[in-house]
């Protein structure tokens, strides 16, 4: 029998995507021949993995978990809907937010811890993947915490609690009633799903959106032909709209336009007679920033009846 290696095991996995376990047993079966592990591997349907590793996958599920004082956030992808669907793969999606969790939201951390069936999470992903014929990706995760006061979510579009296509989470520092913070913290969630804000705070905007912003505000202002200082006025006020329209503190409450975020805070502190500081968000929106393939409903359902 051929020794296998850890470095044959490693190159194997790199070569089909299948899992570590399953490669080990491949190369054993093969005694140590890599083509012909590779074949095995391919009989089981277990390399077919690194073959849809190309494929853009923008569908899928985020998911929320909290925890005590903490909270984590997910995006699982897929190439369709109809796998955010599956049993299997939402049952994965909802662990990832709990592995996320124990793992500070670091992907790679996540993707190497060991859960109950003593394979990696992301030997599970390949696995899965193999198994239901569509490339995914474990695509981002964070993590916000309090020392005291409550961390909130929000889902929306849920398929199920804690899964969705939308997924906030809101962290409120204060010695505030827990009740009160919670009924608070998960209607600013819900602004933030509805209104979308880049930044916590001004002091938070990536200062190059900024400059950014002024420099097409500047010669739009330029273009009326108005005098330099008039044309600075302008601008600055141009910019407080554009922080106006993105961070959250100060954008236009959802459910009380005339109030702005940082308002609404103000005014549960006093109620609570307690200091509220809104600390950190996460808004994940599913396949943002991601190219989406194109097909229509015939042709998806077309696609599935094939595999």
């Amino acid at each position: 029998m051929a020794d296998i290696t850890a470095a044959m095991v490693k190159e194997l996995r790199e070569t089909t995507g299948a899992g570590m376990l399953d490669c080990k047993k491949a190369l054993v079966e093969a005694n140590g021949n890599m083509e012909t592990a590779v074949d095995w591997l391919r009989k089981k349907g277990l390399a077919s993995a690194a073959k849809k590793s190309s494929r853009i996958a923008a569908e899928g599920l985020v998911a929320v978990y909290v925890d005590g004082n903490k909270g984590a956030a997910v995006e699982v992808n897929s190439e369709t809907d109809f796998v955010a669907k599956n049993d299997i793969f939402q049952a994965y999606v909802e662990d990832a937010a709990k592995v996320a969790l124990a793992n500070n939201g670091d992907v790679e951390a996540m993707k190497n811890a060991v859960d109950a069936s003593g394979k990696t999470f992301g030997e599970r992903l390949t696995d899965m993947i193999a198994r239901i014929g569509e490339n995914m990706n474990l695509r981002r995760a964070k993590v916000i915490a309090v020392n005291n006061g409550a961390v909130c979510s929000y889902i929306h579009n849920a398929a199920r609690t804690g899964l969705g296509k939308i997924g906030v989470l809101v962290a409120l520092e204060s010695t505030a009633d827990k009740a009160q913070l919670a009924d608070l913290g998960k209607h600013i969630a819900m602004h933030i799903a509805a209104a979308q804000p880049i930044a916590l705070n001004i002091a938070s905007v990536d200062p190059a959106a900024v400059e950014h912003e002024k420099s097409i505000f500047t010669e739009q202002a330029a273009a009326s032909g108005k005098p330099a200082a008039i044309i600075e006025k302008m601008v600055e006020g141009r910019i407080r709209k554009f922080y106006e329209e993105v961070v959250l503190e100060e954008q236009n409450y959802i459910m009380d336009p005339d109030k702005k975020v940082k308002d609404i805070i103000a005014e549960k502190a006093k109620e609570c007679g307690a200091d509220i500081k809104l600390t950190d968000y996460v808004f994940y929106k599913l396949g943002d920033g991601l190219q989406k393939k194109e097909e229509d409903f015939a042709a998806e359902v077309q696609a599935q009846l094939a595999k």
